[in-house]
């Protein structure tokens, strides 16, 4: 039987599964398979060349019993309203497991920025807020970059939506450059978020890394110029598929931070590489920026991202798309780690099989809500009028990734002494719907 890839109906049956591990009732469980409110809209731009096309965008917001809506939005020629939904959800379940004052939400438009230019862009991120203003707002529902949108594009999208209400409103979006309300230390947050999470949960399955306690709330900036750690004699090998900016940061933050990481294999959507030595990070974003793909990096072996994923390494780190790990090559993966940066790379019959190989699989909604943390510093900050700088930042964001990571590993651990062996997926979800279901009941909903 062919696996559903369908990725709302993976989210879905990923619910199904917690709630019927916790013994969910029947009313609050059908209330929280569904989205509150979904919203499609028709937007027409005026291109360069004189002619108007219209593109169709999506807004979901999926549940906001613990606070306004939260979520990214995605520019792609594939976007789905089902995708929308599914990452929706999940961004539900994320702000729940990070305990942040959120719900969750996210947004979309069917388009190929690549093939976009600069001023058509800007129509569009315009024409788009116009469309969905009315449904958002620093109280409602707050916006963020994700595939193919830039800092750039959230700031026309402030700019548009503080015309429409008339007053400057940097809280309506998040991910913003600094110049317009952005917060530090937010452009490398999903990837620093995910290693914050990656060292705690070393320590609980015989992976040992050694981590360099005076980088690790340094900055971006800071970090790049540091000379990368030389591995040590027993070095943790590493591998990262997918080599945007998650990968990219991630790949610099292990090098950085932890004296024995050693990442062999990278991949982008034109392949993978391997080379047993090690990549360094420098050169590899270099090649990655003057060749456009990391496969052309020198002397190394050239591989299929479907290999990269099956390497014999220590710890993997899928940080591309959805659905990559599935039942027919979770058996073949090797790692003891799985750190998902990418949102839904592992299906629910892959989760079984990882689980039953001993593989210790670190959610997405749980590895890479460093990202909507540090939205959520930024709202705060938009608030208060008063901005951080990078230490305070990271040591705020480590403190609640670091809890987070140990709130659902306890819970694993309450669960296996209740004769319930579940996975940490499961166990994220349990910490999640536990919090959005108390609030749904507190509020009198259900």
């Amino acid at each position: 039987m062919k696996e559903e890839l369908n990725p709302f109906k993976i989210a879905q049956q990923q619910l199904d599964e917690a709630a019927k591990v916790m013994d969910l009732d029947e009313d609050m469980h059908a209330f929280l398979r569904e989205p509150m409110r979904f919203l499609q809209v028709s937007i027409p731009v005026k291109m360069d060349d004189g002619s108007t096309k219209t593109f169709i965008g999506f807004r979901c917001q999926y549940n906001d019993a613990r606070g306004p809506t939260k979520g990214g939005l995605r520019w792609h020629p594939e976007e789905t309203a089902d995708t929308v939904k599914a990452l929706a959800a999940w961004m539900t379940w994320k702000t729940a497991v990070v305990d942040i004052p959120y719900g969750g939400g996210k947004g979309g438009v069917i388009c190929n920025p690549k093939e976009m230019s600069e001023g058509e862009k800007e129509r569009l991120a315009r024409g788009y807020i116009r469309a969905i203003s009315r449904f958002i707002g620093p109280e409602k529902d707050i916006p963020a970059p994700d595939v193919y949108t830039t800092p750039q594009i959230m700031a026309w999208m402030m700019d548009e939506y503080s015309k429409i209400v008339g007053y400057n409103a940097p809280g309506v979006i998040t991910g913003k450059p600094l110049e317009v309300g952005g917060s530090k230390g937010r452009t490398d947050a999903t990837a620093r978020g995910g290693m914050y999470v990656l060292r705690e949960a070393a320590k609980c399955c015989g992976v040992e890394l050694k981590e360099n306690k005076d980088k690790m709330h340094k900055s971006y900036a800071e970090l790049q110029k540091l000379e990368e750690t030389t591995p040590a004699e027993h070095p943790v090998t590493i591998a990262i598929q997918g080599y945007g900016n998650a990968g990219q940061y991630a790949h610099l933050l292990l090098k950085r931070v932890f004296r024995n990481a050693k990442v062999v294999g990278l991949s982008d959507s034109r392949g993978a590489i391997y080379v047993k030595e090690g990549i360094p990070c420098n050169k590899a974003m270099e090649i990655k920026d003057q060749k456009g793909t990391i496969t052309a990096y020198p002397g190394a072996k050239k591989i299929s991202n479907e290999e990269l994923l099956e390497l014999d390494v220590d710890i993997l780190v899928p940080a591309a798309l959805e659905n990559v790990i599935r039942k027919d090559n979770a058996s073949k993966i090797r790692a003891k780690i799985i750190l998902e940066l990418a949102n839904g790379p592992t299906t629910p019959e892959a989760d079984q099989i990882l689980h039953k190989n001993g593989v210790m699989v670190l959610p997405d909604f749980l590895a890479n809500a460093g990202g909507v943390t540090c939205s959520y510093f930024e709202w705060v900050q938009n608030i208060g009028g008063y901005y951080w700088d990078f230490e305070e930042t990271y040591e705020r964001l480590d403190k609640k990734m670091s809890q987070a990571f140990w709130d659902v590993y306890n819970t694993q651990k309450a669960y296996f002494e209740k004769d319930k062996d579940i996975d940490m997926r499961t166990a994220a979800y349990v910490v999640s719907i536990e919090r959005v279901a108390q609030a749904t009941r507190t509020r009198g909903w259900v």
